[in-house]
């Protein structure tokens, strides 16, 4: 946990947005894998730990604007509970170590929430997403559970993207905490890169290091041979030489803020000459992606500047023709890199999703496009000193959209299809870093550099 005036100043901030009502806030309870007592591993709620840094199951917390009271909601453990998991701070000493003044036990939340809704006063929640909270939630508030969320509070949510979107100084040094858990991870895993080597070690392996090191991981790795397919989630293909492998992969830090990186590694130690020139159009487009952050500046821009980069570097290879701002305009470069440029990054490894997407990444000025590829686009929003978020463009040949496109005839002015069926089954590049947004620039996160140019990963990937 951070210090008690940290969260303090928080819910300060939190409740000078407000002027009347009542504000909830669920953390989360342990969740079953298999059976009760066989549980996932917790995580807590990102908001509740943001404002509350309670990182125990069983808690809840309300802020009562118009009382000006701070409860937090909590039960003792009794001794049955005590010769299982240990002894555990009282509800009113995790109070203090958070600066409430007021704990009382769980089952009271009910009674001041359906307090408040009789007197006909305003109840602000977050969207749920966990079923147990859902459940809770409906039934303390007293509307079906598949509509819960219809009710979340709008000026709830955007109060709170408008805080956690501007990182501290305490978060920012958490965060280059995580992203140095994550470089061990991949230059372990470069180390590692082998022929005939499984892919579920190298995943087992980082995953090793982030629970040694850290918390755990920020998301499941993906781990894959098979880069053309974004989220990947399987590991069950051995390495060959010849093969390119896709390591996207974090570690959360001790107090569970995100990193998320991504580094394409050759099997066998050299990139071969195909793979050697894709890669460098991702990185280039990585690279002046990355230089021209820095405040003021729409995110949306700088993903259409490296997708025109792509573009451009496929049209010297001959994949793709024409004027390559033309070809993005049209989307014709979408058939080789089908996503968005990033994503916000902090607490959650894409910060605040459960929020809803457009509220974090989107503003008034910019709107959401529905063309394929920049539909994608998480992130597109003017960027403010302090914002932290990734940068990870690729290129990908993916056959079932080639297919498709190719028999529609799609794009045909700018897209050589000929020719990408020489790459029909390459796979996928991606190279990501984690960036925060400077009062006047940049910086990329972290101690020190992770190996990312040809030179720098063929020195560190064993030859076969």
């Amino acid at each position: 946990m951070f210090e008690a005036n940290v969260y303090i100043e928080r819910r300060r901030v939190l409740k000078d947005k407000f002027d009347s009502g009542i504000i909830i806030f669920l953390g989360n309870n342990d969740s079953p894998a298999n059976y009760l007592a066989n549980t996932y591993s917790f995580r807590q709620d990102s908001s509740f730990l943001y404002y509350y840094g309670i990182d125990r199951p069983g808690f809840a917390a309300t802020i009562d604007i118009d009382n000006n009271l701070e409860t937090l909601f909590g039960n003792d453990y009794l001794i049955d509970e005590i010769v299982w998991v240990g002894s555990q701070p009282t509800v009113n000493e995790f109070a203090e170590f958070v600066g409430i003044k007021r704990a009382v036990e769980l089952d009271k939340l009910s009674e001041q929430i359906n307090s408040a809704i009789k007197k006909g006063r305003k109840v602000h929640f977050l969207p749920q997403y966990r079923s147990e909270n859902i459940m809770k939630l409906a039934s303390i508030i007293g509307v079906d559970s598949s509509r819960i969320n219809d009710y979340a509070s709008e000026k709830f949510i955007k109060a709170i993207v408008a805080q956690r979107s501007i990182k501290s100084e305490e978060e920012i040094k958490e965060i280059d905490a995580a992203v140095d858990i994550a470089a061990k991870m991949h230059i372990a895993a470069m180390k590692m890169v082998k022929p005939d080597t499984d892919e579920r070690k190298i995943a087992g392996m980082i995953e090793g290091i982030a629970l040694s090191l850290g918390y755990g991981l920020s998301f499941r790795p993906i781990v894959s041979i098979n880069g053309q397919t974004l989220h990947n989630p399987y590991y069950d293909n051995k390495m060959k030489i010849g093969d390119l492998l896709v390591n996207d992969s974090g570690a959360e830090s001790k107090l569970h803020y995100a990193s998320d990186i991504t580094r394409t590694i050759p099997v066998g130690g050299k990139f071969e000459q195909k793979q050697k020139e894709i890669y460098e159009i991702v990185l280039k487009s990585e690279q002046n992606a990355i230089d021209s952050v820095k405040p003021g500046i729409t995110f949306k821009d700088i993903h259409m500047q490296a997708a025109t980069d792509i573009a451009s570097g496929l049209v010297e290879l001959g994949l793709m023709s024409g004027n390559p701002e033309d070809a993005v305009r049209a989307g014709a470069h979408t058939l080789f890199f089908p996503h968005g440029l990033g994503h916000m990054l902090g607490l959650d490894v894409h910060d605040m999703e459960g929020l809803g997407e457009d509220l974090v990444g989107y503003d008034e000025s910019i709107i959401r496009s529905e063309e394929f590829g920049l539909k994608y686009l998480r992130l597109a929003k003017t960027l403010e000193s302090g914002f932290v978020f990734t940068i990870e463009p690729g290129i990908y040949f993916i056959p079932e959209l080639i297919d498709m496109w190719k028999q529609e005839n799609k794009f045909s002015e700018y897209i050589n299809y000929d020719k990408v069926e020489e790459y029909r089954n390459f796979g996928g590049i991606r190279i990501e870093d984690d960036v925060l947004v400077t009062e006047d620039g940049f910086r990329v996160l972290g101690s020190k550099p992770i190996p990312k140019s040809v030179e720098e990963i063929e020195a560190t990937v064993p030859s076969k």
